[in-house]
């Protein structure tokens, strides 16, 4: 019963990030209207078609991190976790890797984050 609630929950979890995804293209703004920004990595964490990481974790260091999620463990003194930043980076792009049974998606392995999204998430958490 339980592995049949993870499934449905990544099920769950991975169908609101691609309709948000499919929103944030429908309603996007010509690049030609504004300059382009450089994104960071507070920006995908907090994205909610592409990192997303508010859905699932608090994040008690950041103020403005509001709606936070309390189904994955809190973002909290993430370089006392994860003394070794590429172990974390790892984590994010397939936590299924380590662990099967994780219900966090396989941000990398799926495709959801570039390869340089995922090391500017990776950047802001382990600075968490």
């Amino acid at each position: 019963m339980r592995k049949l609630h993870q499934v449905a929950t990544a099920f769950a979890i991975s169908a609101i990030m691609l309709s948000g995804n499919a929103l944030a293209q429908a309603t996007a703004t010509p690049a030609a209207a504004a300059p382009a920004k450089e994104v960071t990595g507070k920006d995908l964490s907090f994205n909610r078609a592409k990192g997303n990481c508010l859905a699932c974790h608090a994040m008690p260091t950041q103020p403005d991190a509001e709606s936070a999620g309390s189904y994955g463990p809190p973002l909290i003194a993430m370089s006392a976790r994860f003394p070794d930043k590429a172990k974390m980076r790892a984590q994010i792009w397939d936590a299924t890797a380590t662990n099967p049974s994780s219900t966090m998606i396989p941000f990398g392995k799926h495709g959801v984050l570039s390869e340089k999204e995922i090391d500017k998430i990776t950047d802001f958490v382990y600075g968490l």
